[in-house]
């Protein structure tokens, strides 16, 4: 996916990942590096794979005390990256198909209906998870309250209802609150949006 780390970095600023793989030795930002900001960053959601030339055992600490989950010293054979890959899925409970959705350092898990911001885990009720879904798969576009009525309560409210603005309301205590970036913003004489 990136030939170097700086592009790594960017890639996992923009996407979910069930799993990442690092090599160490990169140009521009190495993995351990990458790692260390990662964790920091987004906590333990994804688990992390070190592959490197690097043997000793100092080198193995030092990639698990970066925040990898598994170190794989080459030459190794794909057989054996393959099972590792698939026993961290397991035992992460990340299913590669329902990966969560991303906005910044806040990131969704469609599994559990949790949200998960730079590592601390938020508990929604079913409609804030959907109202939070529905913003971060439109994130950056604003939306107005009746879009959000209309495919988040599935039903024809009276327009006076401010039922928007009470969840989108819950949702900041939640997940915005206690963090300096604020990722809800009101968008005036519109409605809502949600971006990094």
């Amino acid at each position: 996916m990136a030939h170097d780390g700086a592009r790594g970095w960017e890639f996992v600023q923009k996407e979910s990942f069930g799993l990442l793989i690092l090599d160490i030795i990169m140009p521009k930002m190495d993995g351990l590096q990458l790692c260390r900001q990662y964790r920091q960053l987004y906590g333990y959601t994804s688990p992390v794979i070190m592959l490197t030339a690097l043997g000793t055992t100092d080198d193995i600490v030092n990639g698990l005390e970066a925040g990898a989950d598994d170190y794989l010293v080459k030459p190794f054979s794909f057989q054996e990256l393959q099972a590792r890959i698939q026993a961290l899925l397991r035992r992460t409970g990340v299913d590669t198909a329902t990966t969560g959705l991303r906005c910044g350092d806040l990131v969704l898990e469609p599994g559990s209906h949790r949200a998960v911001r730079s590592g601390k885990v938020i508990d929604l009720t079913v409609r804030e998870y959907r109202l939070l879904e529905y913003m971060v798969q439109n994130q950056g576009t604003a939306l107005n309250r009746l879009n959000l009525l209309k495919h988040v309560w599935d039903k024809d409210f009276d327009t006076n209802t401010n039922v928007v603005d009470v969840y989108v309301n819950y949702l900041r205590t939640k997940i915005d609150k206690e963090f300096n970036h604020k990722l809800i913003r009101t968008v005036v004489g519109v409605g809502y949006m949600i971006e990094a």
